[in-house]
């Protein structure tokens, strides 16, 4: 499961999601960084779920901006490096 939905309780049809013609979610239409984002992130599940932070923090309300930054940092770190780096 993507990270942020896992966290967050929306009703259906009201998170955002690129349009795309084998898509089978629905909810208001957000247009993705490239047009081709969608198809790479159906192969990539990491990417997938970048695009998906990096959309929340782009689009999403104060609470998704701030839940997605602390899990894109999460994502983006090494293994046990994001609380030594924020300590300094």
């Amino acid at each position: 499961m993507e990270p942020l939905a896992s966290q967050l309780v929306v009703a259906p049809g009201d998170s955002p999601v690129w349009a795309h013609p084998a898509g089978k979610a629905k909810g208001p239409t957000l247009s993705p960084l490239y047009r081709t984002a969608p198809e790479a992130a159906l192969t990539d599940p990491a990417l997938h779920r970048l695009l998906a932070l990096l959309d929340a923090l782009r689009a999403g309300r104060s609470r998704e901006r701030a839940l997605a930054a602390k899990l894109m940092e999460s994502e983006l770190s090494p293994s046990g490096q994001e609380s030594a780096d924020a300590r300094e």
